[in-house]
C-alpha cells in the first residue's frame, strides 16, 4: 500500500527534532536581552516566526522523517531514468527529478548522454541500470 502523506507519528518526530534548536533560540535570546533592551513582542514574534519557519518547512522535508521510506529503495528496481552523463561505468541519472548515483551493469554497453535506462539493481546507494534497448534519447524526435 502506497502512502501518500504524511502520518501523526512523522509529525512527531518532525517536532521532536525542531525543538533543540527552538531551545537554543531561547537561550541565546535571554542571553541577548540581558546586554540590549529587546521588548517582550519581539522576544515572542521572533519564537513565532522560527516555529512558523518549521512549520512552512515541513511539506519539504517530511519524507526525510519517513521511516517507511527508508525500505522504499527497492522500489526502484525497474523505475526508468535519464543518463544525465555517459555512464562508462558510472554516472548520475535522473529519476522522477532526482538526481541518482548509476553504474552500469556487468557486461553491458556503456551508456551515452540523454539515453534512457532501467534500473537493474541496487549496491548500497548506487543504483544498477541498463540501457534501454529501443535507442531513443530524451529531447529527440523520436522519444
Amino acid at each position: 500500500m502506497k502512502r501518500v502523506g504524511w502520518s501523526s507519528r512523522i509529525v512527531f518526530r518532525y517536532t521532536l527534532f525542531q525543538i533543540p534548536s527552538l531551545a537554543l533560540l531561547v537561550v541565546i535570546l535571554l542571553v541577548v536581552r540581558r546586554y540590549i533592551d529587546l521588548p517582550q513582542w519581539f522576544l515572542w514574534g521572533f519564537m513565532l516566526l522560527w516555529v512558523a519557519k518549521d512549520a512552512i518547512l515541513f511539506p519539504f522535508v517530511w519524507r526525510a522523517y519517513d521511516r517507511s521510506q527508508e525500505r522504499s529503495l527497492h522500489n526502484m528496481v525497474g523505475k526508468k531514468g535519464v543518463a544525465e552523463e555517459r555512464l562508462d561505468p558510472s554516472g548520475y541519472i535522473r529519476i522522477h527529478g532526482e538526481l541518482w548515483k548509476a553504474e552500469v551493469i556487468d557486461g553491458a554497453p556503456p551508456v551515452e548522454k540523454g539515453e534512457f535506462v532501467r534500473v537493474q539493481g541496487i549496491r548500497g546507494l548506487v543504483l544498477l541500470v541498463q540501457g534501454e534497448s529501443n535507442g531513443f534519447r530524451k529531447g529527440s524526435k523520436n522519444a
